[in-house]
């Protein structure tokens, strides 16, 4: 009996113009959006700490909570003080939150003031799915102890990210599986960013639970990104640049 031969994939660089038009779109189109993600990273959690640029403690501070102050506070000191019309509201917010936020207070001095600057997304008309700050109910909810993203918040992000980065992984694999180098180095780079994605969502839950697993975090989406960009640069340069003699 005829041992069966492995089936060796058609390498990038001879595929058929079509392939080469379409595996180029997605791959870019996966390129770029990474990068985006990375932006609405850097424009959610950049400045929690209070300090400028993205850092461990701002990623800490996103999942366990800075739990010194209030989840309101927080925000209109990191990521939401630019849209405030000024430091003395922003001050005026922070003296209610740490007077017990009062609801007639609230009603005197704070309501006018995130009705102006804050409603206009925060409500649920804005469909923007942002804690409600057009009542005192909704702001009442965000005056307590900041402990970071619920339980409830991280499943449903958890499931979201697994279904999403796994489909993209496996569309960019299906193509970096036909470019030519070591077979340790191209299983590698296929594998790694998967095992990354567990690390990196296991991580939040552990980050959650004790704001020193932030730094695994960072470490886990670097090699995501360092794995998807090595896939799609080194697919792209050997459809349209590698001439490799036979």
């Amino acid at each position: 009996m005829t041992e069966a031969k492995q089936t060796i994939p058609r390498p990038l660089r001879r595929l058929a113009s079509a392939e080469k038009l379409l595996y180029s779109a997605f791959l870019t189109l996966v390129g770029v959006g990474y990068l985006m993600a990375l932006g609405l990273i850097y424009t959610v959690d950049a400045g929690r700490d209070g300090k400028p640029g993205i850092s461990v403690q701002d990623i800490a501070d996103d999942y366990y909570g800075n739990r010194s102050g209030t989840r309101l506070e927080a925000a209109i000191r990191g990521p939401m003080a630019p849209h405030l019309d000024s430091i003395a509201s922003r001050n005026s917010i922070v003296a209610w939150l740490k007077s017990g936020a009062p609801e007639d207070q609230y009603r005197a001095s704070i309501k006018p003031i995130l009705q102006r600057d804050c409603v206009a997304c925060h409500s649920p008309a804005s469909g923007m799915g942002l804690p409600d700050l057009s009542n005192y109910a909704g702001v009442h909810k965000v005056a307590q102890v900041d402990t970071g993203q619920s339980i409830e918040t991280l499943v449903r992000l958890s499931h979201i990210h697994m279904f999403g980065i796994g489909l993209l992984l496996l569309g960019v694999g299906m193509i970096f599986r036909r470019a030519e180098g070591p077979a340790w180095f191209i299983n590698s780079v296929i594998l790694v960013p998967f095992v990354a994605v567990f690390v990196d969502i296991l991580s939040w839950f552990l980050t959650k639970w004790d704001p020193v697993y932030a730094y695994t975090i960072l470490i886990s989406g670097a090699v995501i990104g360092l794995g998807l960009g090595v896939q799609i640069l080194m697919s792209l340069f050997q459809i349209w640049l590698w001439r490799r003699s036979a």
